[in-house]
């Protein structure tokens, strides 16, 4: 996953362009100005990088409070469920769900003494 601190957001990209736009516009040789529709058809893509990432924030949202539905509904239902052993085998085994564990973005769910994520999950009985 990428580093979110080297990742620039669209208003903070569009910003440095802006920048640089009035910086251009400033040193233009007046002779051979620069060329209207290329700025805005620039602006136009800035924008709509900004209303991408409006979308994908929104989704993203919508995302976790599905899963966090999804797993608060889980509780006290009986699921089967994929685990790693300490010898990196995959097991299966069934429990019932006790509760939620929330840490971040990271939703698990408390069965008997496993803790497992709602990806394991196999089987709702």
């Amino acid at each position: 996953m990428a580093d979110s601190s080297a990742i620039q957001s669209a208003s903070s990209i569009q910003a440095d362009y802006m920048k640089l736009l009035v910086t251009q516009l400033q040193n233009q040789n007046p002779l051979e100005p620069m060329d209207n529709n290329q700025m805005a058809s620039q602006l136009a893509q800035l924008s709509q990088l900004g209303q991408t990432e409006q979308l994908n924030l929104k989704f993203a949202e919508a995302l976790a409070t599905s899963q966090r539905s999804y797993a608060a509904a889980l509780v006290g239902k009986e699921i089967s469920f994929a685990f790693t052993d300490d010898a990196g085998d995959t097991q299966f085994a069934s429990g019932t769900v006790a509760g939620i564990i929330t840490q971040g973005d990271s939703i698990n769910l408390q069965v008997g003494d496993y803790t497992i994520g709602l990806n394991d999950v196999l089987m709702v009985r």
